[in-house]
């Protein structure tokens, strides 16, 4: 038998969520289970199915209609009109009107209504995990005139991103007009250290992420390369790559890398040698203080 799902993922701009399309893979897949196939409505931003005002109610053995609210009104109204006389079937729903009111279902399996209340079947679902990606940018950098390449680094991380499945966090790490709601060096270093890879053209992205055992893919923004181009030389990290030179495959390699547990393990190596370093500064400041307060006394 055929069927076809639907949900708000077969309307434009009804806020269908990553829950109603888990859901919905998770139904599609109980369906072929049973030998069964299925055909799903879709609307843009969508383009993996067919538009439900294109779908021929004759073709089908059912209507399934997953996950969401649900309730006497439009665009449900010429939705159900156009399939009338379908078997209708709702899972993982939740009822807006009480049922004794309104239920034009044959088999209701309801997330939550007047008469019950189950589990939400993402629970069910499983899917692989992705990488989750701080993306750290620098403000424009006037004093760097003629050798300023923002954009085009920006460009560059933007098009890695496009080219991989990643979960990409924006992460502003200015504290006097923060772009992402973030008010203090210890939030700023939180959510950093909390990333699997951090993609930054600043030199702090680069520098509280390895901090934090996390693998930094530095573009330094400045033609030639400038102060995180000096940096990383100075604590061995070797993931930077100076903005008039940037290449796709070299990025992506790069960004294995920094994935991969190799790059993690030096990650966690570059900052136990930088802190150690700091300590020889201290050091250093101490003893000119003490000096200086030796000159005073």
């Amino acid at each position: 038998m055929k069927f076809l799902l639907a949900g708000w993922f077969s309307f434009e701009q009804m806020g269908a969520s990553a829950g109603d399309l888990l859901a919905r893979d998770l139904v599609r897949d109980w369906l072929h289970e049973e030998q069964h196939s299925c055909d799903i409505a879709v609307a843009a931003p969508f383009s993996d199915g067919i538009a439900w005002q294109d779908a021929e109610p004759a073709q089908y053995g059912g209507l399934i209609f997953v996950c969401g609210p649900f309730g006497n009104g439009p665009p449900l109204v010429d939705f159900l009109a156009h399939f009338a006389g379908l078997p209708l079937i709702g899972v993982n729903l939740t009822m807006l009107q009480r049922l004794d009111e309104w239920n034009p279902f044959d088999l209701l399996l309801e997330r939550d209504s007047s008469a019950t209340s189950r589990p939400d079947l993402v629970f069910a679902t499983s899917q692989p995990r992705v990488p989750v990606a701080g993306l750290v940018l620098v403000h424009h950098q006037s004093e760097y005139r003629d050798r300023a390449r923002h954009t085009d680094a920006n460009e560059a991380l933007q098009e890695l991103i496009d080219s991989r499945e990643l979960a990409v966090i924006p992460i502003d790490t200015r504290l006097d007009d923060n772009q992402v709601g973030l008010r203090t060096s210890a939030e700023v270093e939180s959510l950093i250290a909390r990333m699997d890879v951090v993609l930054t053209t600043r030199l702090h992205g680069m520098v509280l992420a390895l901090k934090n055992g996390v693998p930094a893919l530095v573009v330094d923004p400045i033609a030639g390369g400038a102060k995180i181009s000096r940096q990383a030389k100075a604590i061995g990290w070797d993931k930077v790559y100076v903005a008039d030179t940037l290449k796709l495959q070299v990025l992506q390699g790069a960004l294995d890398y920094c994935l991969s547990a190799e790059g993690s393990a030096r990650a966690r190596r570059i900052a136990e040698r930088a802190t150690g370093k700091c300590e020889a500064i201290k050091q250093e400041f101490v003893d000119g203080i003490r000096a200086l307060a030796a000159t005073e006394a």
